[in-house]
C-alpha cells in the first residue's frame, strides 16, 4: 500500500521506533512510580528521559512543564477545561479541530462562557488586527490550531503570541500537524500551553500524546486517582506534571516515542521539511488544472497538508477508488473539523486529504497522480 494519510497518524514507523517499544514492553514492565523497587524506578527514569527529549525539543524550561496524555484531544480538553470558569470569553480560530470546538461549544453550552471566532483572510490566515480587538477584559483564553488538519494553514504563532502576551491571554496552540515539521520555541513564541501528538510528526506509537503547560499555570485536572505520590492526601499533587497524571503511564509507547524524537534530531527538521514539501510540490504541479485545491496558494508557511476534489466527485467516491483498485490510502470526508471546511465551502463535499510522510517518495506522488487523472477519465 501506499500511505499517504500520515496527518491521521504517522506509518510506517522509523525502525528504531518499533525496536523501542518492543524493548520497553519487554524489560520496562513495572508500574513507574508505584514501587521502591529498582525495576519501578527504572520505568519512572525511562518516562523522566523522554519527558526532558520534549522539554528541549520544544524549549521548554522545565521537565516539569511537559506532561504525558493518551493523544492530543486528551491534551486538548486538559487545557481548556483546566483553565476556563464560568464567565469566562473565549477565542478560537474557525479551522479548529473538533478536539477544541467540541470541549469549547460543552463549556459555552454548560458554564455560560463566551466564544468568539477569529476572523481569517481567503487562505486561512488569521488577521492578526481582527484577533486583537476581539481581546476583551473576561478573555481568558485564545486557542490556536497551528497547522489546519485539513487544508495545512500554517498561522504566525510568534505574532499571535506577541498579542496575547501583551493583553495578559493565555495562549493554547494546537500542535498536532506541525510539531515535528516545524521548529516551535514556546518560549520565545509566546505559547503558555502545546497539545501534541505523539503519533504524528513526532513518529511514535499511537495512544501517546502531551501537553506542555508553563510551570506558573495551575490547571484544574482533568482526572483524578493514584499518582504514586501523596497517597494520604484526598487531593492532587498541586504542581505537574503529576497533578495531570492520574493512573499507570504508559511507559513503553512513551519510551517508544522518545525514540521517534531521537529520529527527527538525527535526520534534522530541515530535512524532513524539504522532503515533504517537495512531495506536495510535485503533486501540485502534477495535477494543476485536473483538481481544485484548497488552502493556501504558496508551499511558505504551508504544512505537510493537502486537500483537493476532483470535480464534482464526493471526496469519498474518489478515496474509495484510490484504496480499493490503486491501493493507495488517503483520507476523505470532513475530518473532524467541519468549521474549517464551512470556512472553506467544503461542508458538502468534504475533501481528499493527502498528508504524506518521512518515507513517502516522489515515485509514489507520482503512481498518486497517474491514478487521479485515470479516475477523472473513467
Amino acid at each position: 500500500m501506499i500511505y499517504l494519510d500520515n496527518g491521521a497518524t504517522s506509518f510506517p514507523k522509523p525502525e528504531n521506533v518499533y525496536k523501542a517499544h518492543d524493548y520497553a514492553f519487554r524489560n520496562y514492565g513495572a508500574n513507574p512510580g508505584r514501587g521502591g523497587h529498582s525495576l519501578a524506578r527504572e520505568c519512572a527514569r525511562v518516562i523522566y528521559n523522554t519527558r526532558e527529549k520534549i522539554r528541549e525539543f520544544i524549549k521548554a524550561n522545565s521537565t516539569r512543564e511537559i506532561i504525558f496524555t493518551s493523544n492530543t484531544t486528551e491534551a486538548l480538553n486538559q487545557g481548556i477545561l483546566g483553565v476556563v470558569s464560568e464567565g469566562d470569553h473565549i477565542i478560537i480560530s474557525k479551522l479548529e479541530h473538533n478536539s477544541v470546538w467540541r470541549p469549547v461549544e460543552w463549556l459555552r453550552k454548560n458554564f455560560k462562557i463566551e466564544l468568539d471566532f477569529c476572523e481569517h483572510d481567503k487562505e486561512g490566515y488569521i488577521i492578526l488586527e481582527d484577533l486583537e480587538r476581539k481581546i476583551k477584559k473576561n478573555t481568558k483564553l485564545v486557542v490556536i490550531n497551528h497547522c489546519s488538519n485539513v487544508f495545512g494553514t500554517m498561522q504566525n504563532l510568534s505574532a499571535i503570541g506577541q498579542i496575547t502576551r501583551n493583553k495578559g491571554v493565555l495562549l493554547l496552540v494546537d500542535g498536532a500537524q506541525s510539531l515535528g515539521f516545524e521548529e516551535i520555541d514556546v518560549q520565545r513564541m509566546g505559547i503558555d500551553m502545546l497539545a501534541f501528538a505523539g503519533h504524528k510528526g513526532l513518529l511514535g506509537p499511537m495512544g501517546t500524546g502531551g501537553l506542555y503547560v508553563r510551570e506558573d499555570i495551575i490547571l484544574k485536572p482533568l482526572k483524578t486517582g493514584g499518582t504514586g505520590s501523596k497517597s494520604e492526601s484526598p487531593e492532587v499533587p498541586a504542581k505537574g506534571p503529576e497533578r495531570y497524571e492520574s493512573g499507570t503511564m504508559n511507559t513503553a509507547g512513551i519510551y517508544a516515542l522518545g525514540a521517534g524524537v531521537d529520529f527527527i534530531n538525527e535526520q534534522g527538521l530541515d530535512k524532513i521539511k524539504s522532503h515533504k514539501l517537495n512531495l506536495l510540490k510535485r503533486l501540485i504541479d502534477g495535477l494543476e488544472g485536473i483538481v481544485t485545491f484548497y488552502g493556501p496558494q504558496s508551499l511558505e508557511n504551508r504544512g505537510p497538508v493537502i486537500s483537493f476534489n476532483l470535480g464534482d466527485m464526493a471526496s469519498t467516491d474518489v478515496a474509495f477508488i484510490l484504496d480499493t483498485v490503486y491501493n493507495i490510502a488517503v483520507r476523505a470526508g470532513l475530518h473532524c473539523s467541519p468549521l474549517a471546511h464551512k470556512f472553506f465551502g467544503t461542508l458538502e463535499q468534504g475533501t481528499i486529504r493527502v498528508t504524506p510522510g518521512i518515507f513517502n517518495t516522489i515515485e509514489e506522488i507520482d503512481i498518486l497522480i497517474k491514478a487521479i487523472k485515470e479516475i477523472r477519465e473513467s
